[in-house]
């Protein structure tokens, strides 16, 4: 880059700080724009360096734009994946702070959550756990049986412990939001299932794979009954993973064989349509679903993979769709450690996550998790005691936190049937773009620079120039 170019760009940026939009640029080599239908184009910022938080600044208008500054270029013609949606787990603690709130303040939370009136957000998707989580008051199971026993025929199944905070407070979600995705995944089947009989680690016992596919099929059931369908199952959180209370750890060739000759047919015979999805651990093992896609036994039963991001990177969701382009990929959990530092976060969440999931084939992405209490409390004996929730609930008091906003940047914009469309990469400004219901597009660029960078986004006819200062993320709606 010559000095006179570097020169000629530290003046635009300080000739125009402080203004999101070089509607009229005064570069003497312009992008000429035709004449645009829409007069503005809606502008939401959130910039660590002015503690701007997810804020709706002044609209930009569409106009000439330089083309001496960096242009995303939007293709329409590119079309990739839909999109089911964005949000949170709803952990057992998370329903529990929730639920204990006031019915004034939880029914403001749940509507700035789940609608996209005003400021809301727009959460669109939930993951909930089978039993608990290790992000529960304590640990159970549906089906807990003294030392020794026991129940091959499920006849003490009880969703009893989830009628108390977390089914309630799903009633009303779904009152606010009835067609909320919904994705389940257990953290352990009950301790008698398992080689070791306990709530943590150990594997489950091939003599039962026939009962633990009944299980999720009465689980299933008895929340239909409730009036809460759920779309979509894990088979095992982190099936490599057996540190955790409660954990289960579930090899490639057991997942394999439990869904080809138990779990598939289990929902085939019951008449469940509840998605499948394998895998639901770290991007460093992209083998793990590919060995049980390769088997046709097992495929012919699986919507997709489900990753987190705690390990590898996230284009192994692209190796993953490679191999089998015909399955689904989802993105299903990643943590905010308290304190949970702006800036820091933004730059791995909304880069790796919002815009890396996707961009890879993700047709969602979930964060960890919704709400803890000012201590990161409730958790299980050996659950996660640094989890930050995405809002800390103290009594009625809500804060909100790092991953509210992660999730706010996509959630209320890029809405359930959605679809990526194509936009070009360059170094520093990291993006991705979408037609969204409503003829809508929606544009998320992160600045990955340490300066500021001024930039065109280009689509067709219409073209604006905005800038954002170092780990600010912005996103762009035009009404088309």
């Amino acid at each position: 880059m010559s000095y006179l170019f570097k020169s000629y760009v530290i003046f635009l940026i300080l000739a125009f700080a402080g203004n999101s939009c070089f509607a009229q640029s005064t570069s003497p080599n312009k992008h000429r724009a035709a004449k645009s239908k829409n007069s503005s184009v809606a502008f939401w910022l959130t910039d660590p360096s002015d503690s701007t938080l997810f804020k709706q600044k002044t609209a930009i208008v569409p106009g000439d734009v330089s083309d001496q500054l960096q242009t995303i270029k939007i293709d329409r013609s590119q079309v990739y994946q839909s999109i089911d949606g964005f949000g949170f787990a709803l952990t057992g603690g998370s329903a529990m702070l929730i639920n204990k709130m006031s019915a004034a303040s939880r029914a403001k939370l749940l509507n700035e959550l789940f609608t996209v009136d005003g400021n809301a957000i727009g959460v669109s998707y939930l993951r909930i756990s089978v039993g608990s989580s290790d992000l529960d008051d304590h640990v159970f199971s549906y089906d807990d049986l003294p030392a020794g026993e026991t129940d091959p025929d499920l006849k003490k199944f009880s969703l009893a412990t989830d009628e108390i905070n977390l089914i309630p407070v799903l009633k009303q979600i779904i009152a606010i939001k009835p067609d909320i995705k919904i994705l389940i995944s257990p953290w352990s089947a009950p301790a008698w299932m398992k080689t070791n009989g306990e709530t943590h680690g150990g594997n489950l016992k091939p003599e039962y794979y026939k009962t633990y596919a009944q299980y999720f099929v009465k689980y299933l059931k008895g929340m239909a009954a409730h009036g809460i369908n759920i779309d979509a199952l894990t088979i095992q959180n982190e099936p490599l993973n057996p540190k955790n209370n409660p954990s289960m750890v579930m090899e490639a060739s057991e997942q394999a064989d439990f869904i080809a000759n138990n779990l598939g047919p289990a929902l085939t015979a019951a008449k469940l349509k509840t998605k499948i999805i394998l895998y639901d651990h770290n991007a460093d093992r992209p083998d793990y679903p590919i060995s049980i896609l390769d088997k046709k036994k097992a495929a012919k039963y699986v919507d997709g993979s489900a990753f987190h991001l705690y390990g590898g990177k996230i284009e192994a969701l692209s190796t993953v769709h490679d191999a089998h382009p015909d399955k689904n990929l989802y993105f299903t959990e990643e943590w905010v450690g308290a304190p949970g530092h702006l800036k820091k976060e933004l730059k791995f969440h909304i880069k790796d996550i919002i815009i890396g999931a996707t961009r890879n084939w993700s047709r969602n992405v979930i964060e960890w998790n919704l709400a803890a209490d000012q201590n990161q409390e409730p958790h299980t004996p050996g659950g996660c005691t640094s989890c930050l929730g995405a809002i800390t609930i103290t009594g009625d008091s809500v804060i909100r936190n790092p991953a509210y906003y992660i999730v706010a940047h996509a959630a209320k914009f890029v809405r359930p049937e959605s679809k990526r469309i194509g936009s070009n990469l360059f170094p520093g400004l990291p993006n991705v773009a979408f037609i969204a219901p409503g003829n809508k597009m929606v544009v998320i660029v992160y600045n990955d620079d340490a300066s500021v960078q001024a930039f065109n986004i280009v689509f067709g006819a219409n073209a604006i120039t905005s800038s954002l200062n170092p780990g600010a993320v912005g996103t762009y709606v035009w009404d088309l």
